[in-house]
């Protein structure tokens, strides 16, 4: 397939100008109510999302036709995240109009760049895990594979954030408070959900009774593909109280009281992540947890039932559930109480359909995200559930694991779903991973190295049950938004250039090598990236009031704060280069402008440290005049999609610096490198593929591997070593330390300082400190050759085939979901 200069797919029905503005009127008017002289960008946005979707909505019939009369095997994508991001423009990307769009909103008298400026980001997600989810959902599309998104409709999502004094503010993000035209509420497709209650057995059989309600209401937003008709569904689920407003409190004046079970209710999808640093938000999150998985098993049953048969015995032939990391581990146990409770089939099938129904993907090999649920609180909330857990934990000892290690008790505790405690009267531990690995047919990691790593140091003892279980998917991002949307101007380039249509067979971007060496080439290369650092400047000026020269290195690290993705080492770096520059002014160095954007846990006290300290250190150099604009520093407030979407083609360098073995795979290294910006990193997570795909000499490695982290620690480490040795990185934490970055509150920064010296760095910033400085100026010295730079970074745009979701969706097809 083909796609023209216009932008028209060839292979999609064509849509001229005159019927977008033809449609955009009709919605103003019949749909909104407004007229033509009354509509502004808002208005104008709604009603071309109206238009959009009607477009989708026709698609969607006829691809539920087609997988009806075919009966289709399905896949059912379960994640808590799914941060997609605007929708208009994508979508009339994907749809082949976005050409003809641009023209009925120029004869409609106003911009269509200014019209999409005005769509809020849904809040669905945080960070890789939630994009993730949505490129995988833009692939699974394009690829015409028949599927599904289950996730949370969550009416603030995780915060909007700000600053004051430096320090991040987090408030409500009321992203569809005002309209969200994507999203149809499906009222006749509500689900009923249990909690709480008591288990009794009658006639031999365990019934949950004496149960609490709420009720899932379902809300579906159209995906669309590119170059084809099919359009799937991701289908956001939303609680109310099943049985609301209670009439007889308000009329005895007991206000309060008479919305309670309706406030109750609705908490479980108000905000992504409820902090549970006390006992009620631990329940509202495993509450959260249940609610959506329960609602999805069941909707997703109905329609097997509708579709195929009323029995589930061959439920797996239509049916591949996916579940994106393990908040929706609880999954397992609920479609096991589905299958023993509900359609009487005994626990032997019923655990063999479920693994053959389930997969799961793990994300992290991070302790504290691998979540575990203290016993007596899912024994409280779902009490039927805690009795299946432990069938299917006393069934996988005492069958599988015996089997292999026969009389091995220390194996057993070991491998068991419930963790003793270590101290006698803690709470024994329901272990989701766990529960996770058990209850599927398939685990995948999502990087090479990661999935090694979860094969020999988290899961050594289930990959030698089950050798041919544990496997890798390297994740990938959709070349549509993270190019060809994102970055216009290099797409045209592209097409230009290259034959064949890279935007659904990334590989082909490889014929683009050819040209890396190619003076006229790299001067438009350039050109384009040196426009998009003038828009991101922009940008900065208008968020941070900064003025930032598009000269300059533009140097960025934007992603989840935490303390693994080490945003404190680029922070020391920075305070060292201001150092260097205080002492010679005239240093021979570029001059960089290094960019943040990244949002901390609300409770995670050293992360928003680190915020308010990149903050402080922004204010000071930005207004030092003695450096001569040579350095700059920015954190953007509120990093979202759209943010990202100006950030990305405007990057020269991508900071990927993680402690080695602690980034599972990351996509942000994909995207900046799709984008031409070359990388500085570890060989941790997807950063080792990067690597092989564009070679050692297109890409700034440093640090300690794997292997050398763990030799490290074996052999013992103190960080207080490092800091007697290096004056330089001495000097940088004393002045962090000694209060003058924050007068008015002297120890704010302790915190970070008794991480990195007290407290054992366990991140190893500290080691890798000089060894990041070294590439830093290797970094420097290469942007003084202009015609290195750029065959570099056309190098690693044209290197990126590998990393597109496509290839990575259909990995998951082949290797785990069984889809020809």
């Amino acid at each position: 397939m083909s796609v023209n200069k216009a932008g028209q797919n060839d292979t999609m029905p064509v849509v001229d100008s005159e019927d977008i503005a033809q449609s955009v009127v009709r919605h103003l008017q019949q749909s909104l109510g407004v007229e033509l002289d009354e509509a502004g960008p808002a208005e104008y946005w709604e009603a071309l999302s109206l238009v959009v979707r009607e477009i989708d909505l026709q698609r969607i019939r006829a691809t539920r036709k087609k997988e009806r009369e075919g009966k289709a095997r399905r896949i059912y994508y379960l994640s808590l995240e799914f941060l997609v991001g605007r929708l208009l423009g994508n979508n009339l990307h994907n749809l082949g109009i976005f050409k003809e769009t641009e023209k009925a909103m120029a004869k409609l008298g106003t911009p269509l760049v200014d019209i999409l400026e005005n769509e809020s980001d849904p809040s669905l997600g945080n960070g890789g895990l939630g994009r993730l989810a949505a490129c995988f959902m833009d692939s699974m599309t394009t690829l015409d594979m028949p599927a599904m998104g289950y996730g949370i409709n969550y009416r603030f999502g995780l915060f909007r954030q700000s600053f004051a004094g430096g320090k991040q503010v987090e408030t409500p993000d009321g992203w569809r408070e005002d309209s969200f035209p994507w999203g149809i509420e499906r009222a006749k497709r509500k689900q009923h959900v249990k909690l709480y209650g008591l288990v009794r057995e009658h006639a031999g059989k365990a019934v949950w009774e004496d149960t609490q309600e709420v009720l899932g209401m379902p809300w579906d937003v159209p995906v669309t593909g590119y170059g084809t008709g099919t359009v799937n569904t991701l289908r956001l689920w939303e609680s109310r109280a099943a049985h609301g407003f209670d009439l007889n409190s308000f009329d005895a004046g007991r206000y309060q009281d008479s919305r309670s079970q309706e406030i109750s209710a609705e908490n479980i999808s108000q905000v992504l992540y409820p902090n549970d640093n006390h006992p009620a938000g631990k329940e509202l999150r495993l509450i959260q947890q249940y609610f959506f998985v329960a609602c999805s098993l069941a909707d997703l049953i109905e329609r097997y039932k509708r579709e195929n048969s009323e029995s589930l015995k061959n439920i797996a032939d239509k049916v591949a559930i996916q579940l994106n990391d393990t908040h929706p581990a609880i999954a397992v146990a609920e479609f096991m109480r589905v299958l023993m409770d509900e359609e009487n089939v005994v626990f032997s099938r019923a655990l063999e359909v479920t693994r053959e129904v389930f997969a799961y993907t793990n994300h992290t090999l991070l302790p504290e995200a691998l979540e575990e649920w203290p016993q007596q609180l899912i024994t409280k909330v779902l009490p039927r559930h805690m009795q299946i857990i432990h069938m299917i934990n006393y069934h996988f000892l005492h069958s599988e694991v015996e089997a292999v290690w026969p009389g091995d008790d220390h194996m057993k505790r070991r491998l068991s779903i419930i963790e003793e405690p270590d101290r006698p009267g803690d709470d024994q531990m329901v272990r989701m991973a766990f529960l996770s690995v058990v209850g599927s047919h398939k685990v995948n990691g999502v990087a090479a190295l990661h999935s090694r790593l979860v094969q020999e140091k988290l899961f050594p003892e289930f990959h030698h049950m089950w050798p041919e279980k544990i496997i890798n998917v390297t994740n990938g991002v959709t070349p549509r938004r993270w190019l060809d949307y994102c970055n216009p101007e290099l797409a045209a380039l592209i097409d230009e250039t290259i034959e064949g249509d890279w935007r659904k067979d990334l590989y082909k971007l490889g014929a683009m090598k050819a040209y890396a060496d190619d003076p006229a080439f790299q001067k438009r290369f350039a050109a384009i990236k040196h426009d998009n650092k003038k828009h991101l400047a922009a940008v900065i000026k208008e968020l941070c009031d900064v003025d930032v020269s598009p000269d300059a290195i533009f140097d960025v690290q934007i992603k989840r704060l935490h303390e693994y993705k080490r945003q404190q080492m680029n922070l020391l770096h920075i305070m060292a280069l201001y150092r260097r520059l205080l002492d010679n002014p005239d240093l021979d160095v570029p001059p960089r402008v290094f960019i943040f954007g990244a949002k901390a846990a609300p409770g995670y006290k050293v992360a928003k440290t680190i915020i308010h300290a990149i903050n402080r250190v922004a204010e000071r150099v930005n207004n030092d005049r003695r450096i001569k604009d040579k350095l700059k520093v920015v954190f953007l407030p509120n990093y979202r999609v759209s943010l990202a979407e100006k950030i990305i083609p405007a990057a020269d360098v991508s900071e990927q610096i993680s402690t080695a073995g602690f980034e599972a795979s990351g996509t942000g290294n994909m995207k900046f490198a799709l984008n031409g910006a070359l990388t500085v990193g570890t060989l941790d997570g997807a950063n080792v593929e990067i690597a092989e795909e564009v070679g050692d000499d297109n890409i700034f490695i440093f640090g300690l591997t794997v292997e050398q982290v763990s030799e490290l620690r074996h052999r013992g480490y103190n960080p207080r070593d490092i800091y007697n040795r290096s004056e330089e990185l001495r000097s940088v934490i004393d002045w962090l330390d000694s209060g003058d970055l924050c007068p008015e509150e002297p120890e704010a920064f302790r915190p970070l300082v008794e991480a990195l010296l007290d407290q054992g760095d366990y991140f190893l910033t500290m080691a890798d400190y000089q060894a990041y400085s070294d590439a830093h100026e290797r970094i420097a010295e290469t942007w003084k050759k202009p015609e290195l730079w750029w065959k570099m970074a056309i190098t690693n745009s044209a290197s990126m085939g590998k990393f597109s979701s496509d290839r990575s969706i259909q990995d998951y097809g082949k290797a785990i979901w069984n889809m020809s």
